[in-house]
Formats: C-alpha cells, sequence, structure tokens
C-alpha cells in the first residue's frame, strides 16, 4: 500500500481521486499531494462603478417624486460616460426622525447606480458623481482587461507546474528517492479577481486610473505526484 505524505511547510490539500482516474494510475511507492497557488498582477483598461443615490421629503411619494427626478438627470448625465446599459435595483423607502422640533420625522429614498467606464473617463466620472445631487460615489473596482488573458493562463499554468515539479523533487531527494512521476492535475480555480479603490483615495482632488489597483489573475493546481 502506498504511502501518503504531507511535506513540511508546502501548501498542501488532500482529495480524493475519481475511481476512474484510480484505476488509470496507481502509485506503487509514496503518494506526495501538493496543491500550488500562482498569481499575477493584470492590466485594466475598464472600470465598474457604484453610485449612491439618496432623496428626503416630509412624505414618502415626495420623496420618490425627488428621487426619481435626480435619477433621470444622473442617466442623462452619466450615459456618455458609460460602457453600457447602468445597473439600477428598485428604490426602497424609510422614516427616520422623532417628529420634534429638533429631529422632524422625514422619508427618504434610496436606490443605487452601477456601470461600467473605461480608463479614459475615469476621472470625469469621478468628478460628475461629486456634482450630482444626492450622489455619492460608493466605490470603483479596477476589471481586468480582456486582451491576453489566454497567454496569462499558459504563463500561470507553466509556473504553477514547474512549482509543482520542484517540490515533489526535493521531497523525493529528502527521502532518498530518485524517481518522480506526475499521476493527476486538478485545476481547482483559475480566476480574475478585481480590486476595489479604497473609498479614501478617491478623496483626492484629482483622480488619476493609473495610480488604481490593478486586478489580479489566478490559478490554483492540485498535483500528485509518485515518488518511488
Amino acid at each position: 500500500m502506498p504511502a501518503l505524505i504531507t511535506p513540511l511547510g508546502f501548501q498542501v490539500a488532500f482529495w480524493s481521486a475519481s475511481p476512474a482516474l484510480a484505476s488509470v494510475r496507481v502509485c506503487n511507492g509514496t503518494l506526495l499531494e501538493i496543491q500550488v497557488l500562482e498569481s499575477v498582477t493584470t492590466s485594466s483598461d475598464r472600470f465598474r462603478f457604484s453610485l449612491g443615490l439618496l432623496a428626503e421629503a416630509p412624505s414618502k411619494a415626495a420623496a420618490m417624486a425627488l428621487l426619481n427626478q435626480r435619477l433621470d438627470r444622473a442617466r442623462q448625465e452619466l450615459g456618455p460616460f458609460v460602457l453600457d446599459a447602468l445597473s439600477i435595483p428598485a428604490p426602497r423607502s424609510y422614516s427616520y426622525g422623532s417628529g420634534s422640533s429638533s429631529s422632524p420625522k422625514l422619508e427618504r429614498a434610496t436606490t443605487r447606480i452601477g456601470g461600467e467606464v473605461s480608463r479614459d473617463n475615469y476621472d470625469a466620472l469621478i468628478q460628475l458623481a461629486g456634482r450630482l445631487p444626492g450622489v455619492r460615489l460608493q466605490g470603483m473596482t479596477s476589471l481586468a482587461s480582456s486582451s491576453g488573458g489566454a497567454a496569462l493562463d499558459d504563463q500561470l499554468l507553466k509556473r504553477a507546474l514547474n512549482k509543482g515539479r520542484r517540490r515533489a523533487n526535493d521531497t523525493a531527494s529528502a527521502l532518498g528517492l530518485g524517481r518522480v512521476d506526475l499521476l493527476r492535475i486538478n485545476q481547482r480555480s483559475g480566476v480574475v479577481r478585481p480590486v476595489a479603490y479604497a473609498e479614501a483615495r478617491m478623496s483626492k482632488p484629482a483622480f488619476r486610473s493609473d495610480e488604481a489597483p490593478k486586478p489580479q489573475r489566478s490559478l490554483t493546481l492540485g498535483l500528485d505526484y509518485c515518488l518511488r
């Protein structure tokens, strides 16, 4: 029965091979399971923005009417900057205030406006959001460029396989074993992670798209090696 080891200091993960795979490759030695994570920073050519929209009035009807007016204006002025259709969920309203002279009871209506903007319009959209009544910039997220994705995936895969092979060779050498066979590759994930731009950093008088954090593309491989 083959031994199963987890080398000290390695990032390892355990999983059971499917019956089909297990029947094809059997390890008559020491089974080593390694999990390798590789990531790379990618270029960004567009950004996802999120704007909060708010209106207040003495009644719910008045608050909703004011919100719709502000929403119509926001749609018109944001239109030339956005790359695609805006995303606007249904508005909601709620009451606040005690009703006293110092804290009158008011109705507040809110919604959000989401969309994507190009790098060239990054600063203009942020400046516009600061001028629109009732609008508050809630976040800006850098998105990965659509170009070069396949090449980056190939680069990550090669790096992950090379790292796994080095770890397996080092472990075999430490155990006094001379043969390392790769039994299985399990691609656990391959994702592009967008990066949010902190609101505190958007309080500057000028906004430069090249200062926004770059998104990351990552790949996780589960590798099974047989050491003999």
